[in-house]
């Protein structure tokens, strides 16, 4: 097991969830594709394919379940809703650059959140999701154009 692996084990039994063939596979799977967004409908589709007699309905709440403690990113985009394995355990709140190329997915270590919250005198902020799309560096250098659609 790798240490990701390793981790996300500890999460689940940590929050009382059985490390089940299936969620061992959705892991394995969401590892494998670590660096990148992935449709949900894409895993879906994998995780029907590795268990036939898994419903639609296993997969969304496996991935909702891993999403509730920390396990799996979420992220919609044009109604489009994508996940991946979790980047950083150790800072759960981070934010992410996607290249609109290749998908590409790159940790920010700052929070942008103190420059608005002084902006808001009064206010309470209750939650923020704050994401930068645009070209990686390796795809700005191969002059790869900019889509609103990643791939998976």
């Amino acid at each position: 097991m790798t240490e990701s692996l390793t981790a996300a084990v500890a999460i689940l039994k940590k929050n009382k969830l059985k490390l089940t063939k299936q969620r061992h596979a959705l892991l394995a799977y969401l590892l494998t594709n670590q660096g990148h967004y992935t449709d949900v409908v894409a895993v879906d589709a994998y995780m029907r394919t590795e268990f036939p007699g898994m419903s639609h309905n296993t997969v969304y709440r496996n991935l909702k379940e891993f999403e509730e403690v920390g396990i799996v990113e979420q992220n919609t985009e044009q109604e489009r809703t994508r996940v991946k394995y979790q980047c950083d355990f150790h800072h759960q709140h981070h934010h992410h650059f996607i290249c609109q190329n290749c998908g590409k997915v790159t940790e920010l270590e700052m929070c942008p959140m103190d420059f608005f919250t002084a902006q808001l005198p009064g206010c309470s902020v209750t939650g923020h999701s704050f994401e930068l799309y645009g070209l990686c560096a390796d795809c700005q250098a191969t002059g790869a154009p900019a889509t609103t659609l990643v791939k998976n």
